[in-house]
């Protein structure tokens, strides 16, 4: 019987049972290593067309099946933007939707949560139309720093001279045949000096299509941990389109490719470490598309969730 109890205390929730007429609560013995989720979601009300308790709570919900996952659901209209110290102190993982209130959340509180993602106490998993959320483009843009330092940094013998420059607009596609950021005006003097121009990442793409019109995903690394049990190919049979290129640092790893009858096509599970932390952005979605009811979408950003948690530094 004791061997029994200790299997069940460590394998599952808190149960009640009885033995010889006495009740006890068995209590999961590695609580504290439950992941803890923070999904966060901007809650826009054209959601309700496909979600009736909104986006967020639909991913939240299907993430708490998993007992080994701590899952908070918060909205941009929360106190502190559902975002405080104490929250970002909690959580582990944030899985983040956002899409027409991006510049609500500052740029201070956005380089905070990427802080956290370089020291490696938190990671991010980006949605969609996330991809100009403050924290996802102060994330883009520190991994363009770090990328332009690991391959210039010992230019100029110290006299190396470096100026970022931003998107001339906040929310602006590119166009098709526009030069692809983040990229590099470098310029070396006969004085030794170097001076560098690097052009920030706009973080879009030069067209979109909201038709609900279904998409192929391919898994390209079939091998990683965040592919596990998704099939080779799978469809998705509601969404809107994206197409390539996707201003953006090269990923470490790109999991998904997506493609769609006409002949667009995405990097639409691509991964990047930022410092000691992992940002992986996954593309399939749209507010008024049931993506995420669907069972394969939910899976790989559960497989995210625990695998990203896994590499932090616990």
């Amino acid at each position: 019987m004791i061997a029994i109890i200790k299997y069940v205390a460590k394998y599952f929730l808190p149960i009640t049972f009885f033995v010889s007429g006495v009740s006890f609560v068995l209590q999961a013995a590695d609580q504290s290593k439950r992941v803890n989720v923070l999904v966060w979601d901007e809650q826009q009300p054209e959601q309700k067309k496909a979600y009736p308790n909104f986006l967020g709570n639909a991913i939240a919900n299907h993430l708490k099946l998993n007992s080994d996952l701590n899952v908070k659901s918060v909205k941009l209209d929360d106190p502190e933007q559902g975002i405080s110290a104490k929250v970002l102190d909690w959580s582990d993982v944030i899985v983040w939707w956002g899409h027409v209130r991006h510049d609500e959340i500052s740029v201070e509180k956005s380089k905070d949560i990427v802080r956290r993602i370089k020291q490696g106490d938190l990671s991010l998993i980006a949605l969609h139309s996330t991809h100009w959320s403050n924290p996802f483009v102060e994330a883009m843009n520190e991994r363009t720093k770090m990328d332009f330092h690991q391959e210039y940094g010992e230019l100029g013998n110290g006299s190396l001279e470096v100026n970022y420059v931003s998107p001339a607009q906040r929310f602006r596609a590119p166009i098709r045949d526009e030069k692809v950021t983040p990229w590099v005006d470098l310029r070396k003097y006969p004085t030794g000096k170097v001076s560098a121009t690097v052009y920030l990442p706009i973080s879009c793409f030069p067209a979109y299509r909201p038709d609900g019109k279904p998409s192929t995903i391919k898994t390209l690394l079939s091998e990683h941990p965040i592919a596990a049990g998704i099939p080779p190919v799978f469809v998705v049979s509601n969404t809107e389109m994206y197409d390539e290129p996707f201003h953006i640092p090269q990923p470490d790893a790109v999991i998904f490719e997506e493609m769609w009858e006409p002949g667009e096509w995405f990097r639409s599970g691509s991964l990047w470490n930022i410092g000691k932390g992992k940002v992986f952005y996954f593309r399939p979605g749209h507010e008024t598309n049931k993506v995420y009811f669907e069972p394969l979408p939910l899976k790989i950003i559960e497989n995210a969730v625990i695998w990203l948690n896994s590499q932090l530094k616990n």
